[in-house]
This record gives structure tokens, sequence and C-alpha cells, in this order.
């Protein structure tokens, strides 16, 4: 027994304080694990959620497709030219395109759309209640707004490129159905920008 805890071992113990104590200690240790939760969701470079968000949400999506014959799709979005202007202007510059396109695309979807940063250069964007036509509508016009849109060096503006693909998600698919689905669909239109 230690020093301090002889101290207090003839001391009563008032089970009402002990209690409100544990729940204090378990409420902070619920608000931390909350906080490393949502932490562990967000992309580390852009304000987006990164790839283990997107999966869950289109785990949900799908879900929601086959049990209620909604319509969706994923849209695959590349920077096709992101190692290239990398090399030309630095690490930071490749950064700062990240951003610069994740800003493009919140400004051009739907408060319900899920938009995630998926991969080093990519893009993934939900869109929930939007049948395929309309959906590959919408992703070439992401698409043309990025390329439209040169990212501001300050001394240089860099002009981006950016390869667009659409999935239509059926009833019946699994999240990794759509996501092969997406992959393969993403690296056609990035094989064909190159």
């Amino acid at each position: 027994m230690s020093k301090h805890a002889s101290e207090f071992a003839g001391l009563p113990v008032d089970t009402a304080d002990e209690n409100a104590l544990l729940r204090a200690a378990l409420a902070e240790a619920q608000q931390r694990i909350a906080q490393l939760e949502a932490k562990a969701d967000l992309d580390g470079v852009t304000p987006l959620p990164g790839a283990g968000r997107f999966r869950t949400e289109l785990e949900r999506v799908t879900g929601l497709a086959h049990r209620h014959g909604t319509p969706a799709a994923v849209v695959g979005i590349a920077l096709t030219n992101l190692a290239a202007l990398r090399e030309a202007h630095g690490h930071f510059a490749g950064d700062a395109a990240l951003v610069h396109v994740a800003r493009l695309l919140c400004g051009l979807i739907r408060s319900t759309d899920i938009l995630a940063r998926t991969g080093d250069g990519e893009f993934g964007l939900i869109l929930d209640h939007l049948d395929l036509d309309s959906a590959i509508d919408a992703a070439e016009r992401l698409g043309r707004c990025i390329e439209s849109h040169p990212l501001d060096l300050g001394h240089v503006r860099v002009p981006l490129t950016a390869a667009v693909a659409t999935t239509g998600i059926l009833a019946g698919d699994t999240a990794n159905d759509v996501q092969a689905r997406a992959r393969a669909a993403l690296a056609r239109a990035a094989s064909s920008k190159g």
C-alpha cells in the first residue's frame, strides 16, 4: 500500500462522490475518443474527410440503393499532372493544388453530397439520389471547372488537369463492387488523359 493510500485508508468512502468522479472521468474519456475518431476521419492536407470516412459513407449509400432502389453514383477525380507540378514547383505547391481543388469542388456540389480525398491526387464524390446521366453531367462540369481554374502560386499560375470517371451504384452492389468499378473507370480515364 502506498503512503498516500495508507493516509486515506481510515477515511470513509462516499459512494456518491466516487460515482460522480467515475462518471466525469468516463465522460472525459468518451469525449476524447470522439475527438480522435473525428480526427481520424479527416484528410491531413485538405479540409475534407479521408478515405476511411468515404468508405463508411459508400457502405451506407450502397445499402440504401439496395434496400430502397434509390439512384446514386460515385465520381472519381484524379489530378493527372500532380506529380509534374510537385517536381516543377515543390511538394508545398502539390499540397496547395489539393486544397485548391477541394475548395473548388466544395463550391460546386450539393450539401448532401459526400466529397473526400481518397488517394494522393484523387478525390471521391458520392452523389446520392442522383441518376447516372445527371451524375455524368455533374462530373463533366467538375472536371471542366478544375481545368478552367489554374492554381495561383503568386509568381506563376499553374494549369491543372483532371481525369473524371462516373460509376453508377446499382441495387445489389456492395461497397467493394462499386469501389472496384470506380477505380477501374478512373484508371481508364487517367490513362486516356496522359
